[in-house]
């Protein structure tokens, strides 16, 4: 997939400017030093993962995963405000996802408690990386642009597709979606006919990525 030709039309459809996302970029390597991507190679890499993203399924699916104690096997890489029901659940992201409008106060105790902690900076976020990003650890960055240093491009568009295409980036051996209801309104407030727009293109992208890569990806049933 030629993600730069991809984000060109998605910015455009949803009128998205790319020199803030630029900057927003600029600011995110300078506030963080840069974990080894090997950390995510080693979490991620030939392993079976299961991602969660916030629909309406999503705390059917942290009760069922908990209780069939699926994270003896299962690699578990969560969609930014999906980690809400993990805290409430007590159950630990492996990786974490977010582009900081998730409720701050689970991002920040994932992120204490040892989730690798995935922050993704675009043009609508500057004031929140200024904010939170110096009090996290461990954070590997991510922009839908060009990459800058410590700041990484492994495609993906929403929480939940971005998830999707980073499993994919580091070569899982398969991929569950939890929690994935593009065909309904997030569980999170805001915009929601710009949040249909977006359910819409993360949907159509990993349908997309399913068709490019070799790594199975499906729907985790509840039974």
């Amino acid at each position: 997939m030629d993600w730069v030709k991809k984000y060109d039309a998605i910015a455009k459809e949803l009128g998205l400017s790319s020199a803030a996302d630029r900057a927003a970029t600029i600011l995110l390597d300078s506030l963080i030093k840069g974990v080894s991507l090997d950390s995510l190679r080693i979490l991620l890499g030939g392993k079976k993962v299961i991602v969660f993203g916030d629909g309406p399924s999503l705390r059917d699916a942290v009760s069922y995963v908990k209780e069939k104690k699926f994270h003896e096997d299962y690699v578990y890489v969560v969609a930014d405000s999906a980690v809400s029901a993990f805290m409430e659940a007590e159950v630990l992201p492996d990786v974490l996802v977010t582009d900081l409008d998730g409720r701050l106060m689970d991002v920040l105790e994932a992120n204490w408690r040892g989730s690798l902690t995935v922050v993704h900076a675009h043009g609508d976020n500057i004031s929140l990386l200024e904010e939170v990003v110096p009090r996290l650890h461990d954070v590997v960055g991510s922009t839908q642009v060009e990459p800058l240093g410590a700041v990484h491009n492994f495609g993906g568009f929403t929480d939940g597709d971005r998830c999707v295409f980073l499993v994919v980036y580091f070569k899982a051996s398969e991929i569950w979606l939890a929690g994935m209801d593009f065909d309904t309104a997030s569980l999170s407030g805001g915009d929601s006919t710009l949040k249909e727009k977006k359910l819409k293109i993360g949907k159509r992208l990993i349908e997309e990525l399913k068709d490019e890569t070799d790594i199975p990806i499906k729907k985790l049933k509840l039974n």
